[in-house]
């Protein structure tokens, strides 16, 4: 099942803590169909929330006390104290739930403490959001229980800000966000500079079409040094050239953008991927909302071109799964997710998704890589409340 069951995660909350659950909410985790590492550089993103979802049980307390358990890890339950909480503090996964309530804590919304109970079906580390779902299931649940009229919007910024800050990884806005705002039926077109939204219908298999996201279960991690220094070389980039962002660079003038960065080989390769990115993800909503979906095919295998040669975040996995499949016939394929491993999403024809899998499976064989997960992924439903 995509969802962890609702009912189980109930039972197993009055089972751990003695207590009826006061709810029971989940968040997604996501694809992005296009716009990679534009995010952090107030660039555009497109995401879309798969059925995978994080699924947590929840109880409110008034003692200031943080009781966390997950169904997925082989732990007892972690007691913390709130008024302990520090970014650092935490060095395993309670760290996101727990900054999570920091966050909520820090910008002077009155949480008074939680019983949590929590279970996934969003497969971690294949680049689809597994820490952004959780972050944001607790996030509502909280804001739910202690009445706190948060707008989902600003949810996924205290999120992005637990994962920065009490975390420790360097991700941009986007995860969050699409975990918290987007629609079934839709990917959400996002301006990561000033949050403004809009809903892109996307019904594939309307048209004939699939698209299949494979996971080549190479685990990455986006607290490691490699993700960080592409974010420090972007930052970089801009204020080399004087802007407040890289979004700022207009796709017209990138050629003399790069001329201007001289010898910094590096720098001008990471400009050039955000700004063509950039202009690829609205390429891509202009084709979406002229009804040319099987046009944006080859419009995601140049993002994953860019991201491999310029943005330097693909793997060999990834390469094969892209090759492959559009060698297969795939209209189009990229890696999605922040890189270094995850997944790749492929874009095909229905009658030619069996093939396109088969193909990919037998190249993964023949290189010896570990056999790839595949599945279908359909644009499903953002956070909500489950049960009352």
């Amino acid at each position: 099942m995509s969802t962890a069951p609702t009912a189980q995660v109930a039972d197993d909350f009055r089972a751990l803590y003695g207590t009826e659950p006061d709810g029971v909410w989940a968040a997604p985790g996501r694809v992005n169909l296009i716009g990679e590492h534009t995010d952090y550089n107030d660039g555009f993103v497109m995401p879309f929330a798969l059925p995978h979802s994080t699924v947590a049980a929840v109880a409110r307390r008034t003692d200031g006390r943080l009781r966390l358990h997950s169904a997925d890890l082989d732990a007892g339950v972690t007691e913390l104290d709130l008024d302990t909480l520090a970014p650092g503090t935490d060095r395993d996964w309670t760290a996101y739930p727990a900054g999570v309530v920091w966050a909520l804590r820090e910008a002077g919304h009155p949480v008074t403490g939680a019983d949590i109970h929590l279970a996934s079906t969003v497969p971690t580390g294949a680049g689809l959001s597994s820490s952004a779902a959780l972050e944001v299931v607790v996030a509502l649940a909280l804001s739910d229980l202690h009445a706190l009229g948060i707008p989902r919007w600003k949810l996924a910024r205290l999120c992005q800000r637990a994962e920065n800050v009490y975390v420790g990884a360097p991700t941009g806005i986007m995860d969050q966000t699409a975990s918290a705002c987007c629609e079934a039926g839709h990917a959400l077109f996002l301006d990561t500079r000033d949050l403004s939204t809009r809903q892109i219908p996307l019904d594939l298999a309307a048209e004939g079409l699939r698209l299949l996201v494979v996971d080549t279960r190479v685990r990455h991690t986006h607290s490691d040094g490699e993700y960080g220094k592409r974010r420090a070389g972007c930052e970089k980039g801009a204020a080399l050239l004087g802007v407040d962002a890289l979004r700022d660079i207009p796709y017209d003038g990138l050629d003399e953008a790069l001329a201007t960065l001289g010898d910094e080989a590096e720098v001008r390769r990471l400009v050039r991927h955000v700004v063509t990115e950039d202009q690829r993800v609205e390429r891509v909503v202009a084709l979406l909302e002229a009804g040319r979906t099987r046009e944006i095919g080859p419009v995601l295998t140049e993002g994953h071109a860019s991201l491999r040669d310029d943005f330097r975040v693909s793997c060999p996995e990834l390469d094969t799964v892209v090759d492959t499949a559009v060698a297969a016939g795939a209209l189009g394929a990229r890696m999605t997710g922040g890189g270094f491993g995850g997944s790749a999403i492929v874009l095909a024809e229905a009658t030619d998704t069996d093939l396109v899998t088969k193909a990919v499976e037998a190249a993964f064989a023949a290189a010896g890589f570990t056999a790839p997960r595949t599945f279908e992924a359909v644009p499903g439903e953002g956070a909500r409340r489950v049960t009352r």
